[in-house]
């Protein structure tokens, strides 16, 4: 017995076939953006066109990055804060990222609490190497740039609180962060040893 014939017009409706073709045309390289195509910029973002390096994606890709998303990315711009700190902010918070130490604002999925019998649950998974590395990354730098310094590192750079918002949490007098937060930017470059 024979299956009956699909037409043309048939198979390429199926949502697997047009699955397919998303796939075809997102595997094929963005042409790159000029900054006349880049997005319109206002009070609150200021656009880049960036390519992420080979290390971060399976293959190049051409993004559009908001420079104003972060507390830090807004110092910067304004001439506040300069490259090295920046580099050195940016560096604490991939490692706060990649370390996952962020709170959970999921629930979370794991698995219950394991138990003895065959029908307990199971082991649960280890963090991996890169996570637990991370996280060694951005003890040690917290910690050579001090506990009275930190704090203020923390909230902004790497939970992208404002300095406004961390100087009332932290009981300091107005603009003290600024001068708290580059202080210890400047703790962290020398801690990364750069220049």
């Amino acid at each position: 017995m024979s299956q009956p014939a699909v037409s043309a017009t048939t198979a390429a409706a199926t949502p697997a076939a047009k699955v397919s073709r998303k796939i075809r045309r997102a595997g094929r390289a963005a042409p790159p953006r000029t900054p006349s195509e880049l997005p319109e910029p206002g009070p609150n973002r200021l656009f880049a066109a960036a390519v992420l390096p080979p290390s971060a994606v399976i293959d190049r890709a051409r993004v559009t990055v908001n420079l104003a998303e972060s507390p830090l990315g807004w110092l910067v711009r304004r001439g506040m804060v300069d490259a090295r700190q920046f580099e050195a902010g940016e560096r604490l918070r991939a490692d706060f990222t990649r370390a996952q130490l962020a709170p959970r604002t999921t629930m979370a999925w794991d698995a219950g609490p394991t138990g003895r019998g065959p029908r307990g649950a199971p082991e649960g998974m280890d963090a991996t190497t890169a996570q637990l590395a991370a996280k060694r990354r951005f003890e040690a730098a917290v910690g050579a740039v001090g506990g009275g310094l930190s704090d203020v590192l923390w909230r902004v750079v790497c939970t992208g609180e404002g300095l406004e918002t961390a100087e009332r949490a932290l009981g300091w007098p107005a603009r003290a962060g600024k001068v708290v937060l580059l202080l210890a930017l400047d703790r962290l470059g020398d801690f990364y040893q750069l220049r």
